[in-house]
């Protein structure tokens, strides 16, 4: 499906020496051509100066939201190893020359045998300029934050300048960013903003800048190699045929070859791990993309920000690779909104809205009243949700409340010597591993003939990574294993090989 553009009039020259009629305006461009926006009259230097500040403006307010909800989550230490401390360990060993293992996930396990993501590499430089966690979380929130800027310049030029911020801001509260920021840290947030450029480039029908933006898609996971070939085909439909079936056919042999040579060639099993979840039961295909009911809900949470007339652009289409390969797994966690599953959706869902609000219907383009209408609705939808979501937790003052336990918590972990061997709880992991060789507990100590000299536990685990039965049952067998307890406090104990007393 392509998206065409309206034929400007031609205005005949006249035939006669009579007063000449002015020419008929030109129709309004769709949302494929930068248009002057709703108003034919020319803008103030001050005004266009204004609009173009806007989307920046928003971009740097949303930062600063996104940066304070993660830092505050890691300072009240609700950040996990599972997976920011093993993100960490792979960016600092970048950041050190060498190859992205992370102990979290095993002795040796090398991360591109898990998924391929050689984009963290880009962190390195900053990583060693801040040697912590904290340098990730901000790195993330300014590559959500950023990506506000092209979705809400798209807007912009269909529907005016304010209108487009309402757009953009309704994409900047979306459920897919908040659950990326409220989770950590993923390498897909590179992918966040690499699309919504992509996508801008593809709205100007600047066909090599939107293949140039997709490119980099290829290192940032592997699924996302059939997003780069649905880009691909859209640039193939719109004429451009060489440059789009190139792309389309690089994305292809990339993600065959990703997925076949390089992360079995690095799993310390030999397989990539997740076709397992492909392949899965066989059965109706169609009730195995669309059941349960929950994918359903997905789907509306989803598109109900945009009134549901994203559906009305083809654009839209760019968004069924990840759908698709989400619903079709075997794994729950793919089907719901929660995680960071839906963040790279987010820029297609919010451009192809801009796109729907300039195309024609029955009776013509959308007035001005309709479109501002459907920008409010969509703002008001995120409004009514956003106490639930995330970002709410900014309007709660505990959240800019210093929390003793956890300092005292800090405090308790300083006993472990910086550049030491440990095995740390999910929880207490992504607090050590800026500075010491951290391993899972209770997979550690002794499984796979690792022994750490220390071991970081709760005293009273709760159900999470590990069920709290086997992390208690790990906790009291450690006393057999050699370890002494050596210093506690806020509900963790620090042990010791042969320690000797608290």
């Amino acid at each position: 499906m392509t998206l065409t553009l309206p034929a400007a009039e031609t205005v005949a020259p006249p035939t006669t020496r009579t007063t000449r009629r002015p020419p008929k305006p030109l129709m309004l461009p769709t949302a494929l051509m930068p248009p002057t926006g709703p108003s034919t009259r020319p803008r103030r230097p001050s005004a266009s100066r204004a609009a173009a500040a806007l989307p920046w403006a928003l971009a740097a307010t949303l930062f600063a939201a996104y940066t304070a909800l993660s830092v505050s989550r890691h300072l009240h230490l609700r950040t996990t190893g599972f997976d920011l401390g093993i993100f960490e360990q792979a960016v600092r060993a970048y950041a050190h020359g060498r190859a992205p293992v992370s102990e979290l996930k095993g002795p040796g396990f090398h991360l591109l045998g898990d998924h391929f993501h050689p984009i963290l590499a880009t962190l390195a430089p900053f990583y060693r300029l801040f040697p912590s966690p904290l340098t990730l979380l901000v790195a993330q929130a300014a590559l959500l934050a950023v990506s506000v800027v092209p979705v809400t310049r798209v807007a912009a030029r269909a529907v005016g300048p304010w209108a487009g911020a309402g757009v953009g801001t309704a994409y900047g509260l979306s459920v897919g960013l908040q659950q990326a920021v409220v989770f950590d840290f993923h390498e897909v947030v590179f992918a966040v903003p690499l699309l919504a450029f992509a996508l801008e480039r593809l709205t100007l029908r600047a066909w090599a800048a939107a293949a140039g933006w997709a490119l980099p898609l290829l290192l940032v996971k592997e699924d996302l190699g059939a997003t780069v070939a649905a880009v691909g085909c859209c640039l193939f439909l719109h004429g451009r045929r060489a440059l789009g079936a190139g792309l389309a056919a690089l994305a292809v042999l990339t993600l065959a070859l990703v997925v076949l040579v390089v992360v079995p060639g690095l799993n310390p099993d030999g397989v990539y791990p997740y076709l397992s979840s492909v392949d899965g039961p066989s059965g109706d295909p169609v009730a195995r993309l669309l059941l349960p009911g929950q994918k359903w809900v997905t789907l509306v949470v989803l598109l109900a920000p945009t009134a549901f007339l994203a559906l009305r652009s083809p654009l839209l289409l760019l968004a069924v690779p990840t759908v698709a390969w989400r619903f079709w797994s075997t794994n729950p966690a793919y089907w719901g909104t929660s995680f960071h599953y839906s963040a790279a959706l987010m820029p297609i869902v919010f451009i192809a809205f801009a796109d729907a609000l300039t195309r024609p219907c029955a009776g013509g383009r959308l007035p001005r009243w309709t479109v501002r209408c459907l920008v409010g609705a969509a703002l008001a939808v995120t409004a009514a949700t956003l106490p639930a979501q995330p970002l709410g937790a900014l309007g709660r003052p505990a959240t800019w409340q210093s929390d003793a336990s956890a300092d005292t918590v800090r405090d308790v972990l300083r006993r472990i010597p910086d550049g030491a061997r440990v095995a740390a709880a999910n929880g207490l992991a992504p607090q050590l591993t800026a500075r010491a060789e951290v391993y899972l507990f209770p997979r550690h100590p002794g499984g796979a003939g690792v022994r750490p000299e220390w071991v970081a536990a709760y005293d009273r685990p709760q159900d999470g990574l590990f069920p709290a039965r086997q992390e208690a049952d790990a906790v009291r067998a450690l006393a057999s294993a050699g370890y002494a307890p050596v210093r506690s406090g806020g509900g963790i104990t620090v042990y010791r090989l042969g320690g000797e007393g608290v």
